[in-house]
């Protein structure tokens, strides 16, 4: 977790044989006198913290710092601070240091910089992790973001009255309170408090009574940064195991609540926990541990394929109170702790008949099991507790075994009602258990995985198990700079459907194929052009040669060009096509009784027939979003797939329509692709039917905005981007994203014969 290298040193906090301190300081470019007078120990002692990489990159870090015209504090800050930062969080965190400076340095708030990088190591030495020094970061941010006031209509920034001050006591602050706490108390002043710069800076010094009791509210429980060696000790005590603890937080997460989970990286459990009646919160947090360990060692992941949702909530119920009872035997002293935990549903207290109760159910099952005082009268539940501890006590006590009870309980007390849309939730969340992704295996990609995958997301893609989320800037067009790595990109195979489908189509429209095999015919390539009066050829040309020996026998200086060579008069060409699979794709047609949907496979299953023929490279990505946190890409064909394969045409049946088109990110994650290509020419097709949006996002042209750069940042890099729109209102918004580099299919019926023609007339 920490940037330093084994090996780079002899002895703690001593400098590598190979340092030159001449070397660095040419490096630094700098002439402040009070940079030089400390420059040997700090850089020395980054020198024995960092890696080589790290330490390049904080060297140049540091230029920079000292070129902002912020005179010798900052730079002077940074040289000291860093080294302690990367130690604590990772040298990871520099460019997310770096842009929260240069976007104070663009900002009226750029004398803050130095009290920023002053106080930052204090900071990180509470927060552990890159994610947790990101999310005070993201507050910092905020607090520099709310000083813009309206004048006479328009827009202006001012410098914030408080920010100095905040950084000031940032230190102390998180020793008091989790970053969840911090985030509250830092929302409140600036709610409160935008409109009055006096009362909002007493407020961030703690000079004011509100200030300190909303302070004094955020101090409930128990700091993981506090908790960390203990826990760590009762782990290795208790359990014989040493495994990395990694902390998050819950107050940045609006969309989902995260939970507790374990994988190969660690334990990830909450920054904080706060006291839950007599249970204080360091006990909250050896019972999530103790849980998590338990499943480590007692279960066994089952195959899931077969079974529905609620089959698989109903075993992980009862899994749980399984692993809590042999807890519970293994340490009494953990009973009451779970106990106290773990919620008391009331028997009757919602109506099957119009709510789906089965949740409900399995949490009263749940505290029966655990609690033999449980006073529920339910003749199932009663059954399924007898049956549960005799498995136990028959020493049959196993992960299948729990899920064939469960099962049973399901089948047994199902109702009409479970699958209604309201749900019961009221007591029925034990958040002390881990979200059990463990507990889970899929042979067969298909719609029952869509509840569960390594991240809980809702797409079955394995490929999330081996390939990480990338992550990407977003542009904010009001302050002119990018939200660094704001988007979140996971990328998988699309599951796949009935390649027969897409052979069917390819019959229906058997006269639009012979169409386009005429125009296809004039744009292939012509193969081998001969290249004349070459010096240094790959063959003798024999009518120059003969010319030459001539010259040589007569006298005359012969030409020495007498080979030829030889290259490819063809085309040269990276495609990729972007297809949004947003929810509005599923609207039907008018006057046709195929949705939009259908339509774009079939003009998709077109295209990559006709691409075929030419011999283009050639790869058909799709995407959706649900919040900048989870955008979607689906590699549907790669390059070096071919479209007469099975499993690419499986992928082009099986394409469906969900969620909403964070059209940015996508396009960067496809240009990460695209670029990686030989190609003379690299095109990106972007076919969608709406403007950017997502449910995250309330400006309607921030995602307009970001699109138009991201275009502009493809051009850069030598990607031709166009978009072909099934939009009837694209005229207001896509000629901002795209310039003139776009086409309007206002007859959508007509889009499969329109995608092709409009791929060979961009090509030709």
């Amino acid at each position: 977790m920490s940037g330093t290298s084994a090996g780079r040193t002899s002895e703690c906090g001593a400098p590598p044989d190979h340092w030159v301190p001449q070397d660095y300081w040419v490096r630094l470019d700098t002439r402040f006198p009070a940079v030089e007078e400390v420059y040997e120990e700090a850089v020395g002692e980054a020198a024995a913290l960092l890696t080589p990489d790290g330490m390049d990159a904080y060297l140049d870090a540091a230029r920079n710092i000292g070129k902002l015209g912020r005179g010798a504090e900052p730079m002077l800050a940074f040289l000291e601070e860093w080294p302690q930062v990367a130690r604590e969080v990772g040298e990871a965190a520099l460019p997310d240091v770096m842009a929260v400076v240069m976007r104070m340095q663009r900002s009226p708030n750029g004398s803050a910089i130095a009290a920023f990088l002053q106080t930052l190591a204090a900071v990180a030495r509470r927060m552990a992790t890159r994610e947790q020094l990101g999310h005070y970061l993201e507050i910092c941010l905020d607090l520099m973001g709310a000083t813009t006031i309206s004048i006479h209509g328009h827009h202006t920034t001012i410098e914030s009255p408080s920010l100095t001050t905040f950084l000031g006591n940032a230190p102390r602050l998180v020793d008091q309170v989790s970053v969840a706490g911090l985030r509250t108390w830092v929302d409140y002043g600036i709610r409160n408090h935008l409109r009055h710069p006096d009362q909002q800076r007493e407020y961030f010094a703690l000079a004011t009574a509100d200030s300190t009791a909303v302070l004094r509210r955020q101090r409930k429980g128990t700091l993981f940064v506090d908790a960390e060696r203990r826990l760590e000790l009762y782990l290795r005590a208790l359990w014989d195991t040493d495994q990395c603890l990694v902390p998050y937080s819950c107050a940045f997460h609006e969309i989902r609540k995260p939970i507790p989970y374990y994988d190969r990286l660690g334990m990830r459990i909450p920054d904080a926990y706060t006291d839950v009646g007599s249970v204080p919160g360091i006990d909250r947090y050896y019972a999530t541990l103790a849980h998590m360990v338990g499943h480590q060692s007692w279960s066994e992941a089952q195959t899931a394929d077969n079974w529905s949702p609620f089959q698989r909530m109903a075993v992980e119920f009862v899994e749980d109170s399984r692993i809590d009872t042999l807890l519970s035997r293994a340490y009494p002293g953990m009973r009451p702790v779970f106990l106290a935990l773990h919620p008391k549903p009331v028997e009757g207290a919602c109506d099957p008949q119009t709510t789906s109760t089965l949740r409900h159910r399995l949490a009263m099952l749940s505290r029966a099991l655990l609690d033999p005082d449980h006073g529920y009268r339910d003749p199932l539940i009663l059954e399924c507790v007898d049956r549960f501890h005799a498995l136990l006590t028959d020493s049959e006590s196993s992960t299948a075994a729990m899920a064939e009870l469960a099962l049973s309980y399901v089948t047994r007390s199902r109702r009409p009602s479970d699958q209604l849309a309201d749900v019961w939730f009221e007591d029925t969340e034990i958040d002390y258990r881990d979200d059990n992704r463990h507990l889970w295996r899929f042979i067969e990609e298909g719609d029952e995985e869509e509840l569960f995958d390594t991240e809980r997301m809702s797409e079955p893609e394995r490929e999330l198990d081996s390939l990480p989320p990338r992550h990407y800037p977003e542009w904010d067009y009001q302050s002119l700079t990018y939200r660094p790595d704001w988007v979140t990109v996971y990328e998988g195979l699309h599951p796949p459907g009935d390649p027969a489908v897409i052979d069917r189509l390819l019959r229906e429209h058997e006269a639009l194929a012979k169409h386009l095999k005429r125009l296809l015919d004039l744009l292939k390539p012509q193969d081998k052009v001969r290249i004349r009066y070459q010096e240094d050829g790959s063959e003798l040309d024999l009518d120059v040669a003969l010319r030459s020996l001539i010259d040589f026998k007569s006298g005359a200086t012969p030409d020495p060009r007498i080979t030829m060579s030889h290259r490819t008069d063809g085309r040269d060409f990276a495609v990729l096509l972007l297809v949004d699979l947003s929810e509005s794709l599923n609207d039907t047609v008018p006057g046709t009784d195929k949705t939009i949907l259908q339509l774009s496979r079939e003009a998709v299953s077109l295209l990559a027939w006709a691409i075929e023929q030419l011999g283009d490279a050639f790869a058909i990505g799709g995407f959706r979003s649900n919040t900048r946190h989870d955008v979607r890409y689906l590699h549907v064909k790669g390059f070096g797939e071919r479209f007469d394969d099975d499993a690419v045409k499986a992928r082009i049946a099986a394409m469906q329509a969900r969620w909403s088109t964070r059209l940015g990110g996508a396009m960067r994650h496809a240009a990460h692709y695209l670029s990686g290509r030989r190609a003379d020419k690299k095109v990106l097709l972007i076919l969608t039917d709406g403007e950017p949006s997502d449910v995250d996002v309330q400006d309607d042209r921030l995602l307009i905005e970001d699109a138009r750069r991201a275009v502009t940042e493809l051009d850069g890099d030598g990607i031709f981007t166009y978009c072909i729109s099934l939009d009837t209102r694209a005229d207001d918004y896509v000629s901002d994203i795209f310039g003139r580099r776009y086409t309007v299919v206002d007859n959508i019926a007509r889009l499969p014969e329109r995608l092709p023609e409009l791929f060979l007339a961009l090509t030709k």
